[in-house]
């Protein structure tokens, strides 16, 4: 009985097997960043794109701060349109230079926090105003 299990478990492996194969060849990773939410979304500045992956910290904050700003305006107009979800980097980056840029390390993964802190206490609320939108 168990030799009967064993086989009746190899073949059920074997017929899954091509459909796996053929899965897997569909799922090819690509860098083309595509959205179904505002796919006209402005690109990240070029010098955060090509930043060397030992100052990835920096990159992160910037992309923190544009978080936190952008979920924050939402909520404070009121507003989802595409242009007040994403807009340019200008400003993440000002605040960025003005305020982090010569911070050391542990400085800006501390303030990375405070800004994923200030995005989640509005996350929902923005959210809110995002699906009514359809931009979320």
């Amino acid at each position: 009985m168990r030799q009967v299990q064993h086989l009746a478990l190899a073949a059920l492996a074997l017929s899954l097997t091509p459909s796996f194969a053929v899965a897997e060849r569909n799922l090819v990773p690509t860098l083309d960043r595509s959205f179904d939410v505002c796919p006209d979304r402005p690109a990240e500045p070029v010098w955060m794109q090509e930043m060397p992956l030992r100052q990835a910290y920096q990159r992160v904050l910037v992309q923190d701060i544009y978080r936190a700003q952008n979920l924050e305006r939402v909520v404070e107009i009121g507003n989802c349109d595409c242009a007040t979800r994403f807009p340019s980097w200008d400003a993440a980056e000002g605040v960025f230079r003005e305020r982090h840029a010569s911070d050391e390390r542990w400085e800006m993964l501390e303030a990375s926090d405070s800004y994923n802190r200030r995005a989640n206490d509005v996350r929902l609320a923005a959210k809110a105003i995002c699906e009514a939108a359809g931009n979320w």
